[in-house]
């Protein structure tokens, strides 16, 4: 089945406690730099981006260089903590909080879960993939969140790949359902074995006591407004930002 059409110009937006949060697709550009693509391209999708989101200054951005790990960055560490990133290395890890307003906090994904979770002061954004949610990186960020902010804790899910789509081997799913329960296995279209990627982030987001998730419903793998590994194999990245105002 060809993906769904669907009307892209616009930024995805939710809101997630005190937090502003957008979504990219493919009409804003790949914003990933570690697909291969032009840098110059990826720096004006970027800067674009910036004017969108309505957080123009280059050093108040945190983009992460993703490993499929459970490290979360803390951007909270003084006064200069965004600025210093600005023409170093990214952050290596898979998670960014803060507690500080002005700043945007980014994941980039095509097909993994992005995954912004809120309590009453503070923000955390999640790059949530199979081998992430399997180590824990959802349960490390909630973790780091307590400790910088407080209040009840609630979570949104942008666009990501869905059971029907996300064919998977029955050796590793059988792994998911010991460890997040019967409900992470799911189905394709066609029959096949399933991981059902936003079940096994409920299971997690009920276990750790978040009190609400807003899901996005959307499946990167059945829209060609966003990019999407599984679909295309090689493709550009989307963008996940969430700001405290």
């Amino acid at each position: 089945m060809s993906p769904r059409a669907e009307p892209a110009e616009a930024l995805l937006a939710a809101r997630v406690g005190p937090a502003r949060v957008w979504c990219t697709g493919r009409a804003q550009g790949n914003v990933g730099d570690h697909v291969g693509d032009d840098p110059e391209v990826v720096a004006r999708n970027r800067a674009a981006l910036r004017g969108r989101v309505g957080v123009d200054d280059e050093t108040r951005w945190v983009w992460l260089r993703q490993m499929h790990g459970v490290v979360v960055h803390t951007a909270d560490d003084g006064p200069d903590a965004t600025a210093a990133l600005v023409g170093r290395p990214s952050p290596v890890a898979d998670a960014a909080i803060t507690r500080r307003s002005g700043i945007a906090l980014a994941i980039v994904t095509a097909d993994c879960a992005p995954l912004v979770i809120a309590c009453d002061d503070a923000v955390g954004v999640v790059h949530a993939g199979h081998r992430g949610l399997a180590d824990g990186v959802i349960e490390a960020t909630i973790a780091s969140l307590r400790e910088i902010g407080r209040g009840e804790l609630h979570a949104y899910l942008g666009p990501c790949i869905r059971a029907a789509h996300y064919e998977f081997g029955t050796g590793d799913l059988a792994g998911f359902v010991a460890r997040f329960g019967p409900e992470v296995e799911g189905r394709t279209r066609d029959g096949r074995p399933a991981l059902d990627i936003p079940a096994a982030i409920r299971v997690v987001l009920e276990r750790e006591g978040v009190v609400g998730l807003d899901d996005s419903g959307i499946c990167t793998a059945d829209s060609d407004a966003y990019f999407s590994y599984r679909r295309a194999h090689e493709t550009g990245r989307q963008a996940t930002i969430a700001v405290i105002p």
